[in-house]
């Protein structure tokens, strides 16, 4: 059981996440740490032989746990998850949620991808038609059930031996269930907080935050995240 911001307790025994995109630097973030909370995690990629090598440098991180993360294909970690989180890059997002979209019907789908570009200056946010990546999940796959969270979290801060992760992470949903179970998944880790930001129309400026996030780490050469007073 984890107590979530508010004082609601979160059922959350015997998760199977399934990771998409889960080679990246997030990806495998994510996955340390939903492992490390106990969960059971499917790190998939396009290449079967890469998520396993990927596996296996989150089970090295902390080679003293019981760490339950294999490597397969995206497909098989669609298939997997009951909780199915997006790690792509933006400019595979529509494709790879199109070819798995049959697959994520009915599930709680996390998406964490920030479309942005880069030129001289740094990031900048890059306008989607749905209004943001979460709500082109949503659009692509009605029947699944999305959250939008984890945009605020370094990938470094996550994908590493430190034991505490310090952010809070803004989740934005309109299936309140599904969106209390990815706060508590967030405050498992220790350091973070789940917080509820409001609806998944909202998560077009959760993953606009992350380019002004990336603009201060280059600035003060460190890997911010954000924490939200008075909760």
């Amino acid at each position: 059981m984890t107590v979530i911001p508010g004082g609601q307790i979160v059922n959350l025994e015997g998760l199977s996440i399934g990771v998409l995109g889960g080679t990246g630097p997030q990806g495998k973030g994510l996955g340390l740490r939903f492992a490390i909370a106990g969960h059971s995690v499917l790190l998939g990629s396009r290449d079967a032989a890469r998520a396993a090598e990927a596996a296996a440098e989150v089970r090295a991180l902390r080679p003293s746990l019981p760490l339950d993360v294999r490597g397969g294909t995206n497909e098989e970690a669609a298939t997997f998850g009951s909780v199915v989180v997006l790690a792509v890059p933006y400019d595979g997002h529509a494709a790879t949620v199109t070819a798995l979209a049959p697959l994520l019907d009915g599930k709680i789908v996390v998406d964490c991808v920030n479309p942005m570009a880069f030129d001289k200056a740094g990031a900048v946010p890059v306008p989607v038609h749905e209004g943001s990546a979460a709500e082109q999940t949503a659009a692509l796959v009605p029947g699944a059930r999305v959250v939008s969270a984890f945009h605020d979290v370094s990938a470094r801060r996550l994908f590493g031996t430190n034991s505490s992760v310090n952010t809070d992470i803004l989740v934005c949903g309109d299936d309140a269930e599904a969106k209390t179970l990815v706060i508590g998944l967030a405050t498992q880790v220790p350091g973070m907080r789940g917080i509820d930001a409001g609806p998944l129309r909202l998560s077009r400026e959760l993953e606009a935050l992350t380019t002004v996030l990336l603009a201060i780490n280059k600035r003060y050469k460190t890997h911010a995240g954000v924490r939200i007073t008075g909760v």
